[in-house]
């Protein structure tokens, strides 16, 4: 009895165990190859699952009386334990599912992408995890996954505001979900062609036709290469490209519009049932320009009556309806070759509607491109309107791209630790969207603009060379690093150019940069880049992909004042090239700070409301010293604040520091001292940079734990009572580093250092201060100060704390049309929730115009913002896209403060500063809240470099061209 108890015991122990410890990605791959290589894959066994909840072997259906049950496997021990651990769920049976479950809400509709995802793997891997159990007898019933597909859609299309907020996703989902009307013939023929390359690489080049401009010639050209090769194929290989062609002919195969009303009864009393009834009719006998005009329109109109449906029987044949005109469209957009300006403006403008009704775009988005991309009537155009056109068709086509990565990347992302195949997912299912061909017409309008205004791209031999776009103007020389993946593990060098799908919140120094996603045009990466003259371009996943060849090559880099990028071997280099970097070693212009005036004697808290901007660099930093003086220009819109001066830093830093026979400042100034005798010594860089890393890890480590003073500590709970109205540890706040190094005049430091985020607890805040004074001494603020400040031991960190403001939304305002170049113009990017737009977000991004008005840059693309609960710290909370982050009131209001910083700002600072402001605000319940001032430090050396003028082509704008012109 005792060793049954025993037994019982282990086992139970062992159960819970497996259940709660998180399987690593090896296991899990471990796992994927076991499943591989077992004939019933993840499933254990099969049984009957009956109505009342019973469970009955396979050969024991479920009895009459109990009423009918569903047969499908279970799924193994490790497979569910899989589930409960790391919320990563294989071989997903519906029938076996909760439909809310499945849905997963909390886990931002995990499960329904992992389905996706699962089936995707299945179609380029053999039945990945099943490719022995695939025809495991009874493991799956196609018609109880039918069944429970529409019960799926009737739950999940009866909420009319989940439809509007995930659009995109549901639609989507429609390709992969049995539900009667489902089909993904276009992944299946991309993926069998993938098998088909993997094993046999002459068919490479037909594959790349096949994933990048699918059309009926390819059957043929398929049927050529299977005659050609015969006698190279394996039987398996040749069983392959016939499945291929099958596939291929399918896909093409006409589609009967006629019969989606026939499939769709309901839709036949409704209002668009007549719309479409006339499309199907016209469909048949159109020109593919015809029949790509009337899908789009019809696309925008289906997904208006999607939305404004209450039945949701009637939206999912609409939505299957759209599916099959979007077919339609994909199939006949190759077929429109346009031989003029005009005709391809018009395609352009189309293709960009389609989108937006397939969901890649936001119906809002789409009416602030509309109009941009609807003048293809006009008789004729100057230079600079029919580059304005190209760059809003353009933004589009990122947005598109970008939509799908919002939506797909974290489980790719999650997936890719243990399936490195799932990489290939979010390009599958941007090369399967109407957005390739609008890629490739927007493309050609590029080449056309370039050829007329000799603004043309040089970048190496790559194609679609068009699509590559200047956002920072400066030069660089060193080994280019492609990185397709994430950028967070990767450790970079000052001296290399790094090409990046994001680019990373906090990147060190590097040479040069390009990225897919920039983010956005004010984030701390993007300023940093422009401040320091650091070459930064935006560019395509395809020209990423063709950048891979050149990986690990030297090479130089160069961006116009204009935009247009320059990228070449070695090798290619011009003398004048070469002459730009002998200069550079001999010559390194650094930036001292200015410490003549600081004032180190003064060690009380002060309340923000006694500092203003004539305290910066002297008591704080220019953080704690701006916003006191906002806080003055505009008492309504600051919150109130503590400023922790300079002083008590260094007061604190004359304390023994622990393990050590001298004190803090004692300890970093011999470091810096050190160094000096090892440089005279003639050691090389890289090792003296490597000394004072380490010993800046030792200080930085020890003063986390240094001692705070009792009187400081006495002092802050009584002003943040006296200031904050409530005790320490009642309120949450934020702890800003604010150092004498940002917003010189030359170096902005924007982002380098820590903020504690929305911190309550006491013991949180104190532990705070003292991670904020160590902040300056991290490997990476270290590495930009080094680079290009004389005397970087002089930085003395002040601390700015303020109450957190739990905003809607929060960004940046520039003070300057950073896209136009106009200085009356302004730039404001905003994320949803806290902390917006300064780390490399995905942000809602405007240029507001002087003369009125405002052009959407960038839509956001963020699927998660921050939040600040009272209890502290940050919570997540899932974010749509269906709406505008800002509304016209908030530009307005926006616009009246850009207005007032500019003429007050100067006057009440009694500065000569001229330049842009860079300002960080939020909006709470549509009140505006400002958090912070600066200059907007551009590199003045970069924009006006000899030799960047030189590769600058001088471009008339106002040359008129007619529309007709042929291309």
């Amino acid at each position: 009895m005792k060793t049954k108890s025993l037994s019982t015991f282990i086992l139970v122990l062992f159960t819970a165990t497996l259940f709660s410890q998180k399987l690593s990605n090896e296991k899990i791959t471990e796992q994927i190859n076991t499943y591989k290589n077992d004939i019933r894959g993840p499933y254990k066994d099969i049984r009957w699952f009956c109505t009342d909840g019973s469970i009955r072997q396979p050969k024991d259906p479920c009895p009459e009386n109990i009423g009918p049950g569903v047969q499908h496997a279970r799924y193994k021990d490790a497979v569910v334990a899989l589930g409960e651990q790391n919320h990563i769920y294989f071989g997903q049976i519906l029938a076996y599912t909760d439909i809310q479950e499945f849905w997963d809400t909390e886990h931002n509709h995990s499960r329904l992408k992992q389905y996706q995802l699962d089936k995707y793997l299945r179609t380029i891997d053999d039945g990945w995890i099943l490719q022995k159990g695939q025809y495991y007898r009874g493991s799956i019933q196609s018609e109880d996954e039918q069944a429970w597909g529409i019960q799926f859609y009737k739950w999940l299309l009866a909420d009319q505001e989940r439809v509007a907020q995930n659009y995109f996703l549901i639609r989507q989902s429609l390709k992969d979900i049995p539900h009667e009307g489902d089909d993904n013939t276009s992944q299946l023929m991309r993926s069998q062609s993938k098998v088909i390359s993997d094993g046999y690489d002459s068919f490479m080049d037909l594959r790349v036709k096949i994933h990048s401009q699918p059309e009926f010639v390819d059957i043929q050209k398929v049927k050529d290469f299977k005659q050609k090769h015969t006698a190279k194929l394996t039987t398996s290989l040749s069983k392959q490209i016939d499945a291929l062609i099958g596939t291929m002919q399918t896909f093409y195969k006409p589609i009967d519009p006629a019969t989606f009303l026939a499939n769709a009864p309901l839709v036949k009393k409704t209002a668009i049932g007549k719309k479409i009834e006339a499309y199907a009719i016209t469909s048949a006998t159109d020109t593919p320009k015809s029949i790509i005009i009337n899908s789009s329109d019809l696309l925008l109109e289906l997904r208006a009556a999607i939305l404004e449906e209450t039945n949701p029987e009637i939206k999912l044949q609409l939505l299957d309806i759209s599916l099959k005109v979007e077919d339609i469209l994909f199939k006949n957009a190759p077929k429109w070759e346009p031989e003029s300006v005009n005709v391809l403006l018009e395609k352009i403008c189309y293709l960009g509607m389609a989108t937006a009704g397939a969901g890649y775009a936001e119906t809002w988005e789409w009416e602030q491109l509309m109009g941009a991309l609807s003048k293809y009537e006009a008789k004729k155009m100057t230079l600079g309107e029919l580059t304005a056109v190209l760059e809003n068709a353009r933004r589009e086509v990122e947005w598109s791209a970008a939509m799908v990565k919002a939506t797909y990347q974290d489980i790719v992302s999650e997936y890719t630790g243990f399936e490195p195949k799932a990489y290939g997912f979010i390009d599958d299912k941007i090369r399967g969207s109407i957005a390739l061909y609008l890629g490739k017409a927007v493309g050609e309008l590029g080449d056309f603009i370039a050829k007329e205004s000799s603004l043309s791209n040089k970048v190496l031999d790559i194609q679609n060379q068009s699509t590559f776009r200047g956002l920072n103007p400066g030069y660089a020389y060193g080994e280019l690093v492609v990185v397709d993946g994430s950028p967070d593990e990767i450790e970079v060098a000052s001296d290399k150019i790094y090409i990046f799908q994001r680019p990373p919140a906090d990147l060190k120094p590097v040479a040069g940069i390009g990225t897919v996603a920039e983010g956005n045009m004010v984030s701390h990466v993007q300023l940093l880049a422009r401040n320091l003259g650091i070459p930064n371009a935006a560019l395509s996943d395809e020209n990423l992909k063709d950048l891979l060849t050149y990986n690990g090559q030297k090479v130089f880099y160069a961006v116009s004042n204009k935009g247009n990028v320059i990228l070449k071997l070695e090798k290619n280099m011009t003398a004048d090239e070469r002459a730009l970097f002998a200069k550079k070693e001999r010559k390194e212009e650094k930036i001292a700070v200015p410490v003549a005036n600081i004032r180190l004697d003064e060690t009380e808290i002060l309340n923000m409301r006694s500092v203003d901007a004539d305290d910066s660099g002297k008591l704080c930093g220019p953080k704690a010293a701006n916003l006191g003086q906002l806080k003055k220009m505009f008492p309504d819109n600051v919150v109130e604040g503590l400023v922790i001066p300079f002083g008590i830093f260094r007061d604190h830093m004359d304390q023994p520091m622990p393990g050590q026979t001298v004190t803090y400042w004692k300890f970093l100034n011999t470091m810096f001292a050190e160094a000096d005798k090892m440089r005279a010594n003639n050691v090389i860089e890289k090792e003296v940079e490597n000394y004072q890393l380490i010993q800046l890890e030792i200080l930085r480590a020890a003063i986390k734990i240094m001692p705070l003073k009792d009187s400081f500590t006495s002092s802050l709970e009584k002003e943040f009572s006296t200031v904050f109205g409530k005790d320490l540890g009642a309120i949450p706040v934020f702890l800003r580093s604010d150092t004498n190094m940002e917003d010189l005049k030359d170096f902005t430091g924007a982002g380098l250092n820590l903020t504690i985020f929305n911190a309550v607890a006491k013991e949180k805040i104190i532990a705070g201060i003292k991670e904020v004074w160590a902040s300056p001494y991290t490997e990476r603020s270290f590495k930009w100060r080094q680079k290009y400040l004389l005397n970087p031991e002089n930085v003395f960190p002040s601390i700015l704390v303020i109450p957190s403001v739990d905003v809607d939304y929060s960004g940046v305002l520039i003070t300057k049309g950073l896209n136009s170049g106009f200085e009356e113009d302004l730039t404001i990017a905003f994320s949803r929730g806290a902390g917006g737009a300064v780390d490399g977000q995905s942000a809602e991004t405007y240029e507001i115009k002087n003369s009125g008005g405002y052009e959407l840059l960038a839509p956001a693309r963020e699927p998660y913002h921050n939040t600040l609960p009272d209890t502290g710290g940050t919570g997540k909370k899932l974010a749509t896209f269906e709406k505008a982050v800002l509304n016209e009131q908030n530009i307005e209001e926006i616009r009246a403060l850009a207005e007032t910083i500019r003429k007050r700002m100067p006057a009440e600072t009694t500065t000569d500063y001229k330049g842009a402001y860079d300002v960080e605000l939020g909006f709470k319940d549509n009140k505006l809240w400002l958090f912070q001032i600066r200059p907007f430090v551009e590199n003045k050396k970069a924009l006006s470099s000899a030799y960047l003028e030189s590769i600058t082509p001088k471009i008339n704008t106002n040359k008129e061209i007619a529309l007709s012109t042929k291309l």
